[in-house]
């Protein structure tokens, strides 16, 4: 990749509050686990003064951990989203231009930053309850082609199509810009709640899909056959992955269908942000010309890493050692 190859990622910049907690906890709170809800700062608030012990706090938002571990690969990065005027926010613009990341597209909002309340049960899922704060409060007219200028590629986070008329205001600025688009659909939730706009959406606007299994047997109604899901989100967009967990993924390009396996792990901690840092992988490959298979291989690098790690951030010793095994990758193939 060039310098002058930069990545932009649209979404919510959410700090995270990472908590463990056990299986009867959950019994506490409404709502699935594995999932994510929108909830108010109170909800937040109330479930928090729960909690066993004090949670871990790290930047956040699916797009922004994507994005966070690009800036931290190298990667030329900018993040657009709104942050709040408040101590989150400020935490949040300065730790993503300490890694290298260009920080001048945030938009500050009026009212205090989005929060996540992550709970991590001791098989490693982790089950969502969201604020989103100042970055609900980002509108339409806000953003504009400027917001893109100078970057090759833009990453989308499937958050914002709880949202329609801000998800059509950015695709319609990233791709007037020129920019090829990644969505990572983000949760079976977001796809429940946009299924009648999302097989649009895709087939318009959007050239890489990333999927779990869950979230691919929502928009495709297929249940099980993972090469079959691929196969169906590939009849949208150019290039589709569906990410199976320790099975690793599928991917699927051109009629080509490939199965890359998982990165071997020793412990699994907590799935938190772990699809947000397979999709880094991945377009850190992608945006250098690397084989279909080599991304793929670089997301479950990432992808393992971030399992293994209790949050998205990840240990600097990781890090050298993930870049060391992404160098020693073959070189571009194309």
């Amino acid at each position: 990749m060039t310098e002058s190859f930069k990545i932009v990622g649209v979404g919510n910049p959410i700090v995270d509050s990472i908590a463990r907690v056990d299986e009867a906890f959950l019994d506490q709170i409404e709502g699935d686990k594995g999932g994510m809800v929108l909830t108010d700062p109170q909800t937040i608030a109330s479930i928090m003064q729960l909690l066993p012990e004090p949670p871990h706090v790290a930047p956040g938002g699916s797009a922004g951990n994507t994005l966070f571990a690009l800036a931290r690969m190298g990667v030329s990065a900018r993040l657009v989203g709104k942050t709040g005027n408040c101590d989150h926010g400020l935490f949040y613009r300065k730790r993503f231009a300490e890694l290298g990341g260009d920080s001048t597209r945030f938009k500050i909002g009026s009212v205090p930053n989005g929060h996540c309340l992550s709970l991590v049960t001791p098989d490693g899922e982790r089950t969502m309850r969201t604020d989103l704060g100042a970055a609900m409060t980002l509108a339409p007219e806000e953003i504009t082609t400027d917001d893109f200028a100078g970057c090759r590629h833009a990453h989308i986070e499937g958050y914002l199509l709880f949202n329609e008329a801000l998800m059509r205001a950015v695709l319609g600025a990233v791709r007037a810009s020129g920019c090829t688009v990644s969505l990572d659909l983000a949760s079976f939730e977001v796809v429940h709640a946009a299924n009648a706009i999302l097989p649009e959406l895709l087939g318009e606007y959007v050239d890489l899909v990333f999927a779990n299994e869950e979230e691919a047997a929502a928009l495709t109604g297929i249940p099980d056959d993972h090469e079959a899901m691929a196969r169906a989100l590939g009849r949208y967009c150019k290039t589709a992955a569906v990410k199976v967990g320790p099975r690793g993924c599928i991917l699927f390009q051109d009629d080509e269908l490939l199965r890359v396996p998982a990165d071997p792990i020793e412990q699994l901690v907590d799935t938190t942000a772990a699809g947000d840092l397979w999709a880094a992988g991945f377009l850190y490959g992608w945006s250098r010309g690397r084989s279909l298979a080599e991304c793929g291989r670089i997301g479950s690098m990432l992808g393992a890493a971030a399992v293994q790690t209790n949050g998205s951030v990840i240990a600097d010793v990781v890090w050298r050692d993930i870049l060391n095994r992404v160098d020693a990758s073959p070189t571009p193939s194309h």
